[in-house]
């Protein structure tokens, strides 16, 4: 159906599409896995809330110990097995299953209706905090971090509270202590217990194909900043608790415990080898020297598997499974992306789907077989089924090295190269033309700085495609402001149509700023030549493809089932008839060791079931993989030297670009004058840039001058 509405004077038509009974069904299945998915982790935040009373020690503990512990084949491990671990990985198969249900909707389903403020929803995604240390935070993010704090304090408090009144002056002199000595090493036990609620959600965030960060709304790459607050907390916890067992030992003489590796009790060398690889992975850590030294902070950031491996030889393994399944799906997600990092890409050949604003992580082993790269992909699916690209600026060391080795090579040279790729990793829909009650925003204004126009780049592509498919729903308008520090960097602008000369649609409304801030007028520099090369074709070459293929969450579901059932049948077997034989009462294994062989267990049923969904794939997909590459249209080495090895490309905006875009030289955005003179009841605004740019424009849109201003921020936080 169709009706008029006032808007920019012009008409804007409405979609609606009467749902089947099959997606009502679905909507329904949806719903109640959400309300699920909902009810579990509350009863999970539960455990965590009792974990330090009495009540919880005293009358659920010993219970549940008979229930899940000696009664199983999983010993004391069994109750931090089923109790903590069990339910969020039965939450990432649920998410899992939610995914694989929730369809994308396309353009002609969006609806166009008289867009509103958005309520309450939207004013707590709105910044509340754009300046200070923890970057750009909003009224919903900064609430969740008080209630975190707020369950490790009170974790801290009930602990100290509960473990104080128990010492007295007769129970510390047996052990040949002090009131206070006795009441720091206390302390110092409580404090490391408080510090394993920052370690079960720390690896959360960095699983780039998480099924829990999508049900929420969110990115591995925009809940990198979750992972960064979490290792602050995390380490300093950490400190705390170590330097109070270095005070406390001192104080009773007893230094030489700091060398100590107990075969029955924790081990205290562990434990500080555990805490001096995590120093060194937050030292580097911090903006400054990842900035200045990616390297250092990148290779330094695998002490990771140090920290974990060693964590769980201070802990023991029936403890560390309360921390363990963040890290789980961690390693399924790391395997996996191992496995898809083996084969290597030559061409330009991609065919899946991906979203605006996706991340690509790329590996060239000639200049570094160890780094990965993310950068954000150009290209747009719908515009470009067949090509994926990226822009790679030329800046640090390793791009550096990039563009050196390409612009040595001559015109007759037979060039091959070698790249291996993860990803893409992106958000699960088009959420950028959307408000939170689902309508369609009036206006988008994107904002960038230098590369940080790249994600803005596939979203173009992307709302050209719908202008050219869609005939029941009105793109928005469209304004994109940008700032270079050179004119030569206009030549960015090319890369918003596609290499296949397209041209921007009329019922496209677009309007292009770009400020270019260092020169006053236009330059020689600005009409350099952009040096295209083209590669030889392999016959080794392969697509980039979805590692898991078109059903992706449901492979993960069964990876993440399959490898967990494998493991407790496992455990189960080799506890009850290995490490615990039935003719004898005790161990044949010290701590350590038992430890050990339950993680070699855990990794080789990931590693089992992971590689059996990889391989499955990869022979279903093969011959259409391979019939793809075939086709890709690459310029025949016959047909005319320059069309194989290089061709000239304008680096001034395209002819159809020119009318739209303005060009300022020597000028910088009033980027508060643009955006309250923004029309529209809804206007999204999106920013990608440097820190100050991103803050600035977080600032004008939680000041309250506009209602209507709807903010994202996109960081190149990888």
């Amino acid at each position: 159906m169709e009706r008029s509405r006032d808007m920019d004077h012009k008409s804007a038509r409405v979609s609606a599409k009467t749902p089947s009974s099959g997606d009502e069904f679905k909507d329904v299945i949806k719903g109640l896995i959400k309300l699920l998915m909902l009810v579990i982790f509350l009863g999970y935040v539960f455990i965590w809330i009792l974990m330090p009373t009495l009540n919880y020690r005293t009358k659920w503990l010993p219970v549940m110990r008979t229930e899940f512990g000696f009664s199983t084949y999983f010993g004391l491990a069994g109750l931090t097995l089923f109790m903590l671990m069990f339910p969020m990985l039965l939450l990432a198969c649920l998410g899992c299953l939610y995914l694989h249900l929730k369809k994308q909707k396309t353009n002609n389903h969006l609806i166009r209706e008289k867009a509103t403020g958005g309520g309450v929803l939207a004013a707590m995604r709105r910044p509340m905090l754009v300046k200070g240390p923890l970057g750009i935070v909003s009224a919903t993010e900064l609430i969740f971090l008080a209630m975190f704090v707020a369950l490790l304090l009170w974790n801290f408090f009930i602990y100290l509270r509960n473990a104080f009144p128990m010492i007295t002056p007769q129970s510390a002199a047996k052990l040949h202590q002090k009131i206070w000595q006795a009441k720091l090493e206390a302390m110092a036990i409580r404090i490391g217990l408080v510090g394993n609620a920052c370690l079960a959600f720390l690896f959360i965030p960095v699983v780039r194909g998480s099924s829990l960060l999508p049900v929420l709304g969110l990115t591995s790459e925009s809940s990198i900043k979750y992972h960064i607050w979490l290792g602050h907390l995390l380490m300093t916890i950490f400190t705390v608790h170590g330097l109070c067992f270095v005070v406390y030992w001192a104080s009773m003489h007893e230094i030489s415990q700091m060398v100590t590796w107990s075969k029955t009790e924790m081990s205290n060398v562990a434990g500080e080898i555990a805490l001096l690889s995590g120093l060194v992975m937050w030292a580097t850590s911090y903006p400054s020297i990842r900035r200045r030294f990616f390297e250092v902070f990148f290779y330094s950031h695998y002490l990771y598997i140090i920290f974990m491996f060693f964590y769980v030889l201070h802990v023991g393994i029936a403890f560390c499974f309360i921390v363990l399944p963040g890290f789980y799906m961690f390693m399924v997600d790391r395997f996996l992306r191992f496995l898809q990092s083996r084969d290597n890409v030559r061409l330009l050949s991609a065919q899946l789907m991906y979203n605006p604003t996706s991340t690509l992580f790329v590996n060239i082993p000639c200049i570094s077989k160890l780094q990965w790269h993310p950068f954000t992909i150009t290209s747009s699916s719908n515009l470009e089924p067949e090509m994926l690209s990226i822009v790679i600026k030329s800046e640090g060391k390793w791009s550096t090295k990039l563009y050196k080795m390409l612009s040595t090579w001559d015109h007759d040279t037979d060039r091959t190269l070698s790249v291996s790729v993860e990803g893409p990793y992106g958000p699960v829909s088009t959420d950028f033309l959307r408000q939170i009650n689902n309508c369609l925003h009036d206006a988008l204004v994107m904002v960038s700085g230098g590369s940080g126009i790249t994600p803005f780049i596939s979203i173009i592509r992307d709302l050209i495609a719908m202008s050219q498919t869609t005939t029941t729903c009105e793109t928005p308008k469209i304004t994109l402001v940008c700032a270079f520090r050179k004119a030569s960097d206009i030549a960015m602008l090319d890369l918003i149509l596609p290499s296949s000369g397209l041209k921007l649609s009329s019922d496209l409304n677009i309007q292009i700023e770009a400020f270019i801030t260092k020169d006053n007028e236009p330059s020689d520099e600005e009409t350099q030549k952009i040096r295209t090369l083209w590669f030889k074709p392999s016959p080794s070459d392969r697509p980039i493809s979805a590692i898991l293929g078109p059903n992706s969450w449901l492979w993960l579901a069964a990876i993440l089932s399959s490898s967990f059932i494998i493991f407790l049948i496992a455990v189960g077997i080799m506890t009850r008839y290995y490490i615990y034989p039935i003719d004898q009462n005790k161990s044949k294994y010290n701590a350590a060791s038992r430890s050990i062989l339950y993680l070699l267990v855990l990794c080789v049923s990931i590693m089992m079931t992971s590689s059996a969904a990889v391989l499955w794939n990869k022979k279903k997909y093969k011959v259409e993989g391979s019939k793809q590459v075939e086709n890709v249209d690459v310029p025949s080495p016959t047909s005319s030297p320059s069309s194989w090895t290089d061709r000239e490309i304008e680096s001034t905006p395209q002819e159809s670009l020119v009318q739209c875009t303005n060009l300022h030289f020597g000028e910088r955005p009033d980027l508060k004058k643009i955006l309250l003179d923004t029309k529209g009841s809804s206007v999204g605004v999106m920013v990608c840039g440097p820190k100050k740019m991103r803050q600035e424009v977080a600032n004008i849109c939680s000041s309250g001058l506009a209602e209507n201003l709807h903010f994202e921020s996109i960081s190149f936080s990888w």
